[in-house]
């Protein structure tokens, strides 16, 4: 039977917009990686949407996987609403561009080629990995002014 991994994520806007940081715990078997990152200028949903595709860019083969975050946005974007924004030409239900589409494209192009299962989480409510991905995300925009 082939392990899972598990990628927990999650994004921080100091400001929205405002400084931002994205932070993924990866964890396969007994290791666990720890990966953030900053933005000077940016949004909370694009620094979710972030954590996501930074997580799945350091994969190097097909995975099974299942991600955890905290945001309805990433998670019902790519599940549902994805479908009809292509079918609509990028458009969303009100006939309005779809925001951040080059972060969804990226997040579709990486996420087909895995089995993803998507997980919701309710984020600050003490579940350890959201919490430490919420931590990494604070750092990532802390190294804005180390």
């Amino acid at each position: 039977m082939n392990s899972i991994l598990e990628i927990y994520t999650d994004g921080a806007c100091r400001g929205n917009p405002g400084v931002g940081g994205w932070g993924a715990i990866l964890k396969y078997d007994n290791k666990i990686k720890e990966i953030k990152g900053f933005s000077k200028e940016t949004t909370n949903n694009i620094m979710e949407l972030s954590a996501v595709i930074k997580s799945l860019k350091e994969l190097n083969r097909p995975c099974n996987i299942i991600i955890t975050t905290d945001s309805n946005y990433v998670k019902d974007g790519i599940t549902k609403w994805i479908h009809n924004w292509k079918l609509k030409g990028w458009k969303t239900a009100s006939k309005k561009p779809v925001k951040n589409k080059d972060l969804w494209l990226s997040l579709d192009e990486l996420s087909s080629k895995h089995t993803i299962d998507w997980k919701w989480v309710r984020g600050h409510t003490g579940h350890p990995e959201n919490e430490f991905a919420d931590k990494l995300a604070n750092e990532g925009i802390d190294q804005l002014y180390d």
